[in-house]
């Protein structure tokens, strides 16, 4: 699917999803972001310890966002609205990455970054299809479910990006690994040699760091060079008792050269 003409991104989608942009990435800012939280920005800077920029991170969403104010709603709506934080969201994804979570996570990646879903429960090829229509009824009843969840997603993916820099300040990309039974979720553009192809991957993709853990979840895996900018979310960034799944990379997708690896 061809990406979308706008976005809130400092570089125009049809770049951004580029097998160019990959080999040579740019810094992304989601619009506004960081001035609107220069206090967070400038907190975590002082702070050398991953585990207290972490909880720092989640007692400012807290706070920000209102999450622990659930328990004092009135109404059933509106402590469903703010006890589905973030949180819930990335939990939803982890679980099914075609639930109403994943459709609110991928929404937010078209809207951001202009790149619409390829796959959501079945093969999205056009923003006039059915399924697409299918797709957008379900990140709108996702989204209905908490409050601010975008923007609560740009200032997650700022942090992540911020953390990255710091853990990995000499380098642009990581390897990641996804494994696959088929080439459903993702289409084949070209054949670049022996077990090597470029490839469009969803707008949003689970990897993960471990090679290992990657065949639990297909016969085969591909190997990525993923760069640092388009790692939306990294488990292992966040304090423990916050999230499992701490191998899980959440990548915005696009066109990547694969090397493309099977068992046996």
């Amino acid at each position: 699917m061809e990406a979308t003409p706008m976005n809130l991104c400092n570089l125009p989608p049809w770049a951004i999803a580029s097998r160019h942009f990959n080999g040579n990435p740019q810094t992304l800012e989601i619009q506004g972001v960081r001035r609107a939280n220069r206090l967070l920005f400038e907190r975590l800077a002082s702070l050398d310890a991953p585990e207290e920029r972490g909880a720092l991170f989640h007692d400012y969403m807290d706070v920000t966002f209102q999450l622990h104010q659930w328990e004092r709603e009135a109404s059933v709506m509106g402590r469903k609205s703010l006890k589905n934080s973030y949180l819930r969201f990335l939990r939803g994804w982890m679980f099914d990455s075609n639930s109403l979570e994943g459709a609110v996570l991928k929404g937010w990646v078209e809207s951001r970054l202009g790149l619409p879903p390829t796959f959501h429960g079945e093969a999205i090829d056009t923003v006039h299809s059915e399924a697409y229509y299918r797709y957008t009824v379900g990140r709108m009843k996702g989204s209905a479910r908490t409050s601010a969840i975008l923007a609560q997603f740009d200032v997650l993916y700022e942090y992540v990006q911020e953390e990255l820099r710091r853990l990995l300040p000499q380098e642009t990309h990581l390897r990641l690994y996804r494994g696959i039974n088929d080439f459903s979720e993702h289409r084949i553009i070209e054949e670049l040699g022996k077990n090597r192809c470029l490839v469009r991957l969803n707008n949003l993709n689970s990897f993960t760091t471990d090679f290992e853990r990657a065949w639990e979840f297909g016969t085969r895996v591909l190997a990525a060079e993923v760069p640092l900018v388009k790692i939306f979310f990294r488990g292992d960034l966040l304090p423990r008792s916050l999230l499992k799944g701490e191998g899980e990379v959440l990548v915005i997708g696009g066109e990547y050269e694969v090397k493309v690896l099977t068992g046996g």
